[in-house]
């Protein structure tokens, strides 16, 4: 019988990354991959950068020499936001084999081939305007709880904050398939789901499919309540200017929302800000 291909992962950056690399692990898995943890030796390392942290690009050079050392034919791939950014940096780095963009990253595994190595890293990567669909994911079985993703992309263009540029536009799940998710989530027997996203407040802005979204985050929230065998829900972080006062009431009364949630201040300066 032929040995299974074994794949390994690293997740630099927030939340939606952890959720992300769980559904394209699970891709992996689904087409005969075995996941092993990044200290084993493994024919394949995904690694699902981060744009936002500072050294992202010296970060990344050590994740891949750490991966080269633990086996020097593996085939290494860089996924997510700085790879969506900077993708030919990425690709010079010594051992990279392929680079993907935001829409790419989820169609991994259509581009692996037979995993032999490249010469020079092989790059995909779309215009930042073509991520324009939505592609859900939850992660399961890499914690206790688990993060279920509602939305991506973010509108707000601030200068300082490179998120559009590497996520692209604001867009959400369909309820029912959030719904359908935390459903399956709760069938794993896992008790708490943290929501996710680039800006979940925004919950239902623009068009899901062909169809206008018609739900609000408020409409998410008190569905996800009803959800059976879910015992905790989290709102991880939303914006202030996004946050309304039903939804502060109603999770403050809820079954299963925890009363509490992040509310990130971007900067302490209004000439910040102002830009």
């Amino acid at each position: 019988m032929e040995n299974k291909k074994k794949v390994a992962f690293y997740t630099l950056g927030c939340k939606l990354n952890f959720s992300e690399t769980s559904t394209i692990a699970r891709n992996f898995q689904d087409e005969g991959f075995d996941r092993v943890d990044f200290e084993e030796v493994a024919d394949m390392y995904v690694i699902n950068t981060c744009s936002v942290t500072e050294n992202a690009d010296k970060q990344f050079k050590q994740i891949v020499k750490k991966a080269m050392k633990l086996n020097d034919k593996a085939f290494v791939a860089a996924v997510g936001c700085y790879a969506q950014l900077k993708p030919e940096e990425l690709a010079a780095v010594d051992g990279v084999d392929l680079v993907l963009g935001a829409t790419e990253k989820f169609k991994i595994t259509d581009y692996i081939n037979d995993l032999s190595k490249n010469d020079i890293g092989e790059v995909h990567s779309c215009e930042i305007e073509e991520a324009d669909f939505y592609v859900g994911s939850y992660s399961i079985g890499d914690r206790t709880r688990a993060f279920l993703k509602v939305q991506d992309g973010c509108d707000y263009k601030c200068t300082y904050c490179t998120i559009p540029l590497a996520r692209g536009i604001s867009r959400s799940d369909a309820l029912e398939n959030v719904l359908k998710n935390a459903s399956d989530i709760s069938k794993q027997n896992i008790k708490e789901i943290v929501l996710t996203g680039v800006n979940i407040g925004d919950y239902g802005k623009g068009e899901f499919g062909n169809k206008k979204h018609e739900h609000t985050f408020l409409d998410l929230v008190q569905a996800l309540d009803k959800v059976e065998g879910i015992e905790r829900l989290r709102i991880s972080s939303i914006e202030p200017n996004l946050l309304k006062n039903e939804t502060i009431e109603f999770v403050s009364n809820s079954r299963t929302f925890v009363p509490h949630f992040h509310i990130p201040l971007q900067s302490g300066s209004n000439d910040i800000l102002k830009k």
